[in-house]
Order: C-alpha cells, then sequence, then structure tokens
C-alpha cells in the first residue's frame, strides 16, 4: 500500500509519499505560492524521489486544485517520479492541526466531517481554512482515493476535566468551546512509542514527559500511555516561550500592550504569535542556530533567550511530575530538541532532585544524529533520551489503519 500525506497551508502544501511495507518515505515535496498575487502563475512546486535529484519546477497554481495536479504529475513523470499509475496510492492522509470539540481520532473524509471541520473555523482560521482547502483539492483531483484526516488535537483528548478546562464561566466553554486541546499530537505520540520500546517501558505502567522544541513547542505529561496535561492549550499558542510566540504570559499584559501600542486585536494576537519568543527577547533571530551562533560571541541577548526558554522547560518537567507522582523517562524531540544542546543543558542542570544525572558529553556528541539516545548517565534514575520525531509517518500509518478498518465518523463532542 501507498500512502500520500498531505500539509495544506494558505499558499503551500507539503507531501511526502509512503510505501508501507517498508514504511519508507519514496518521495516528498512542496507546493509553494499557491493563489500568490500573480493568481499562483509564480508558483513552484519542488520535487525529489528518493535516490534522484531534486527537481523544481514552476506551475500555474491558482487553487490547492493545481497543486495537488503539480503533485501527481510529479509522481507520475517518467523522468523524475515514482508510480506509473495514480492508482498505485491507495489513500490520502491529511495533517489537520485543530480538531476542535468534534474530534478524538482520525476519520475517513465524508460531508459530515468536512461539516464539523469547517465550524472549526472561527477557532483556528489561520489552520483550518487551508485544510479544507488541501481537502477540496485532492477531491477535485483524485474523487475516489480514500481521505483520512490525522488531527495534532486527538491525542490529547484524553486529558482530564480539570487540565483542560480554563476558569471562565462554565457557559462560555460550553458555547464557544473553549478549552486545553493540545497540539503536537502526532509527534508526542510517535516519540513516546519509540521511548517505550526504546527504554524498556510499559506503556500503561508509565510516566514520561515529551518535550517537542521547535519553531512551536509543546511539552506533554503521558502517564500510562494517556495524554493527562500538555502546555499549549486553546491556540498554540500557550506554553513556554518559542521562536516567535511569547508562550504563556499574564493576561492583563494584552489589553497593557493593545493601549500602549494603539494594537487592533488582529494586530495583537499577530504580535503575540510573530514578534515575540526568541526573536523578540534575544532580538537576533527566530532560529536557534542564529542564537547558538551568537553565544559563541557571548552575545548577552543571546543567552538571555536561552535562558529564559530552558527555564520554561524545567518548570514544566517539574510540574508534570508533581502531577503524575512520578517520571520514569524525559524526551527530547523536533528541531530545537533533537539539535541543540545548550537547550538540553540548561534544562536539565541541578535537577538531581528528580533522580536526573544529566551527561553534558553524551550531549554535545548526540547532536544531528538520526536515531534514539541516551544522554543521561548511567545511574541516572530517571533517563533522559533524544528521540528523532517522524509526524509524518504517524499520519501514513493511521491512514492506513483508518482505511484497512473503513473506519467512520461518530459525531461526539468531547
Amino acid at each position: 500500500m501507498k500512502i500520500l500525506v498531505v500539509n495544506a497551508g494558505s499558499s503551500s502544501l507539503k507531501y511526502q509519499l509512503f510505501d508501507m511495507q517498508t514504511k519508507s518515505v519514496i518521495a516528498k515535496g512542496i507546493c509553494e505560492r499557491i493563489g500568490g498575487e500573480r493568481k499562483g502563475s509564480d508558483a513552484t512546486i519542488t520535487h525529489t524521489t528518493i535516490g534522484m535529484d531534486k527537481v523544481k519546477k514552476e506551475y500555474a497554481m491558482p487553487s490547492h486544485k493545481e497543486a495537488m495536479q503539480a503533485v501527481i504529475d510529479s509522481l507520475l513523470s517518467a523522468e523524475y517520479g515514482c508510480i506509473k499509475s495514480m492508482d498505485e496510492i491507495s489513500a490520502i492522509g491529511h495533517r489537520i492541526v485543530h480538531g476542535g470539540p468534534y474530534f478524538s481520532k482520525s476519520v475517513l473524509v465524508d460531508e459530515t466531517v468536512v461539516e464539523d471541520l469547517s465550524k472549526c473555523l472561527d477557532i483556528a482560521p489561520l489552520h483550518t481554512q487551508p485544510h479544507l482547502l488541501g481537502i477540496e483539492g485532492c477531491t477535485a483531483v483524485m474523487p475516489e482515493t480514500p481521505q483520512v484526516l490525522v488531527f495534532d488535537t486527538a491525542f490529547h483528548s484524553t486529558m482530564p476535566e480539570e487540565a483542560f478546562m480554563y476558569s471562565i464561566p462554565y457557559k462560555m466553554y460550553k458555547e464557544y468551546k473553549i478549552r486545553r486541546y493540545g497540539f503536537h499530537g502526532t509527534s508526542h505520540r510517535y516519540v513516546s512509542r519509540k521511548a517505550y520500546e526504546f527504554l524498556g517501558l510499559d506503556p500503561k505502567n508509565s510516566k514520561i514527559i515529551t518535550c517537542h522544541l521547535g519553531n512551536g513547542s509543546s511539552i506533554t505529561a503521558i502517564k500510562n500511555g494517556e495524554v493527562i496535561d500538555t502546555s499549549m492549550g486553546f491556540t498554540p499558542l500557550e506554553g513556554i516561550m518559542m521562536g516567535t510566540r511569547c508562550g504563556s504570559m499574564d493576561p492583563a499584559i494584552v489589553p497593557f500592550i493593545m493601549e500602549k501600542e494603539g494594537f487592533t486585536p488582529k494586530e495583537m494576537n499577530e504580535f503575540m504569535n510573530k514578534k515575540c519568543g526568541v526573536l523578540g527577547v534575544s532580538e537576533i533571530s527566530s532560529d536557534l542556530r542564529d542564537i547558538e551562533a551568537a553565544l559563541l560571541h557571548n552575545d548577552e541577548m543571546a543567552m538571555r533567550a536561552c535562558k529564559i526558554l530552558s527555564y520554561g522547560i524545567k518548570k514544566y518537567i517539574g510540574s508534570y511530575t508533581a502531577a503524575m507522582n512520578g517520571l520514569d523517562a524525559i524526551v527530547f524531540t523536533a528541531g530545537v530538541g533533537e539539535n541543540t544542546p545548550v537547550i538540553r543543558l540548561l534544562a536539565m542542570s541541578d535537577m538531581e532532585y528528580f533522580g536526573i544525572v544529566f551527561d553534558p558529553d553524551k550531549n554535545i556528541v548526540t547532536t544531528h544524529k538520526d536515531h534514539e539516545v541516551i544522554i543521561s548517565k548511567p545511574e541516572s534514575r530517571v533517563p533522559v533520551v533524544v528521540i528523532p520525531t517522524n509526524e509524518e509517518l504517524v499520519i501514513a500509518e493511521e491512514t492506513e489503519e483508518v482505511v484497512n478498518e473503513g473506519r467512520k465518523y461518530e459525531r461526539v463532542v468531547f
């Protein structure tokens, strides 16, 4: 079985084609500038069939329909493609950021599913609209191919009420569905599963904390195989400091800045999402690689950003250890989690009380590795590991499972 994984953005569409027999990527690529200023006439597709050279071509893409056609044309290309017929693609798996209160597991696409996903537009407009366009584009080009939606929020649907509810009037929670949803669920699911295997832990009797650290970051507490809490909330803005997102702060700061700067609600939302975080604190960059380079020159602003981020990670680990009444492992993953030793070092220092004995030497040499590595010392009661994430594989596996089961959507608001 071959599964095409699609991640649709407002003006982009990323894709990977998986061979599910070997769980390997056959081809991957990205369409950019979809529906641009010149109606997508300046759009491009960059395609790579594994084992061949990368190919970049211009392609008119006024909508996601044309983008999907560009993907299929690339996959079928006699020169640089990898399949002979569209019939080789058994299903399409979509990465969906926000499932709202409607989706607690992956589902086959039908009219009811699209209708309920559309209800998430007011909760997550920046993500939901592109996802709907991606589904529409796939339906137009491959109408007979089953499509499956895999939700970032679904893995976190096991959180108890005391963890997902905010202290607002209950009627607002019921009416507007304001609650903690959590994100990066496919990543947290993948690395937690890998951690159980790698460390020999029993998923039904273990307490682990997974730290997905990238431009967007979230930390999740997983007890006995189920999420009990996570740092991101109603939107991906809550939690620790991120690349350009402020993370959690005193809510009163919002109207204070709006009044001082004359921001509209939309401008304030954009400010918190795109002008804060590592970028805002360091005044250098949102990219931790640039911050690391600045550290080599003893840049105080860069070090300040690293300390704030690492301190936030440390606090979440402490609070989640208390919430679970114990801790069996800590996992670092994603771009920053896998490749930034200074953040791991600062976050894991002075944690002996929790049974963590960090190994600075292993921490340095594991950078840029492509496999699971323990970065704590043998005497550490709580192992600390780096596990490369693979969200696309999770989406492909979920898609295969849903299609094989013929799993239909049952409308339940959780």
